[in-house]
């Protein structure tokens, strides 16, 4: 153990090396911060709007003291429906901050409801949040940079480095003592403010385990990439050069020449023309003839072909079956939404076997619940919620039933769904794998020094 003491003590004389660690400590320490308060600003957001639901309700209930229209109740009356963040979202907000995390929906038509939510000002989401997934992806290889880059060039730039050569012992052993302190020093930077940050937001072991193999795996490579060129007989200045040029090509030029191609190659259209265009059926459905409208709905729910007809003049049940033919009439359009949604999700997957911060953000996104499959999971959640509205009017409007206090009572109550931890995936194994090549490369490389 004399060794790691002798060698932290040098290291720590190094203002330079002191104030990386320091720096990368606080930067972590403030992202987890951050992060944490926006969870729990969502958490307090989502307990104000379930208290706020519940007067609005109440307000309309005021209403069916005496029974009345069951097509009122269902129209005016609207439902929270809410995507809580699983407990590692401090860590990566991922879609969560772009995306609705809770949504008020009535027995309206669906589509509508669900994709209005989806606008949002591209300027600000392009800057995008200050999370711990950005400090590890970004901001950590530059500390990894600033600390290895001239491991042997400075020695040898000072003289020393024939006088460290002639110490007994295999050569590189020097080298790869300093590397693998410098290594877990930024691990535990990186790594201790993490587990802070997911202990106090209660998240299981594995998790905590798996996002700490997750930050080793992106320094190791990161590291083993800088040995490899710091074990080049160039000048401090241009091995920092040179790995800056790989930083900014491996974390910035490719990702975002991979994100144009997908665009381009898989065409999405916006979640905004999904709900136009269910809104262009249901404003049309006043010009169609209403038996036409009817039998359209009835051969998609048969089970009230044989209730009491239509009688002249508006009807409820006629006004929320155009509603739900409108929504049917945009189903194809829908699912090729998320299909190509979903196609670019794996082709974003596929892109993180040779981009190791695409394959690290996207297991902290999936170990966090804040990717695109958990923002899909809550809108089905919601899908499968607002069949429950209609499922429940449904018999008061199509059998004349007349609505009241006590049918109101009855109203079906939004239940999210239990978010679960993706574990351990094909794409992160994937990344272990290049890291600890990539990171035994660099190894092996000192031993020539």
């Amino acid at each position: 153990m004399s060794w790691i003491t002798f060698e932290l003590r040098l290291l720590m004389r190094s203002r330079l090396s002191l104030a990386t660690f320091i720096l990368m400590l606080a930067l972590a320490g403030l992202a987890v911060a951050m992060g944490l308060h926006e969870v729990n600003r969502q958490h307090h957001t989502l307990t104000r709007l379930n208290a706020l639901q519940s007067q609005d309700v109440a307000a309309v209930a005021e209403g069916f003291k005496l029974p009345d229209e069951a097509g009122k109740a269902a129209y005016y009356t609207f439902y929270n429906t809410w995507n809580p963040p699983a407990s590692m979202a401090f860590a990566a907000l991922g879609m969560r901050d772009v995306a609705p995390y809770a949504m008020r929906v009535r027995a309206l038509g669906l589509h509508a409801q669900l994709y209005a939510g989806e606008t949002l000002n591209p300027e600000l989401a392009l800057v995008g949040r200050f999370d711990f997934a950005f400090v590890l992806i970004y901001l950590a290889p530059l500390f990894v940079i600033s600390l290895f880059h001239d491991l042997i060039s400075s020695e040898r730039q000072s003289g020393r480095l024939g006088l460290l050569l002639s110490m007994p012992g295999p050569p590189g052993r020097l080298w790869v003592r300093r590397a693998s302190l410098r290594f877990t020093l930024m691990f535990a930077c990186l790594g201790l403010p993490l587990l802070v940050g997911a202990t106090l937001s209660n998240a299981a072991l594995p998790d905590m385990a798996l996002t700490l193999v997750l930050i080793a795996s992106y320094l190791a490579f990161w590291t083993g990439l800088s040995l490899l060129v710091a074990s080049r007989r160039w000048h401090a200045t241009t091995q920092a050069i040179a790995l800056m040029a790989i930083w900014v090509t491996l974390t910035l030029v490719l990702p975002t020449l991979a994100n144009i191609a997908l665009s381009r190659s898989l065409p999405v259209s916006q979640g905004v023309e999904l709900m136009m265009a269910q809104r262009d059926k249901v404003h049309g459905a006043w010009e169609v003839p209403r038996e036409k409208t009817m039998q359209a709905f009835f051969s998609s729910h048969p089970q009230w072909q044989n209730t009491p007809p239509l009688p002249q003049g508006f009807h409820w049940k006629w006004y929320f079956a155009f509603h739900q033919v409108g929504d049917e009439n945009v189903a194809e359009q829908v699912q090729h939404y998320r299909n190509g949604l979903l196609a670019r999700q794996h082709w974003t997957e596929r892109l993180g076997w040779l981009l190791p911060g695409v394959a690290a953000q996207g297991a902290l996104h999936q170990l966090a619940a804040t990717d695109l499959p958990a923002q899909l999971a809550y809108l089905d959640a919601t899908a499968r919620f607002h069949e429950q509205i209609r499922g429940f009017y449904y018999p008061y409007l199509f059998n004349d039933r007349p609505f009241g206090l006590d049918d109101f009572a009855q109203r079906p109550v939004f239940s999210p769904h239990q978010v679960k931890s993706v574990g351990w995936t094909a794409d992160t194994l994937v990344l272990m794998l290049i890291s600890a090549l990539m990171l035994g490369l660099g190894m092996r490389s000192l031993r020539w020094h």
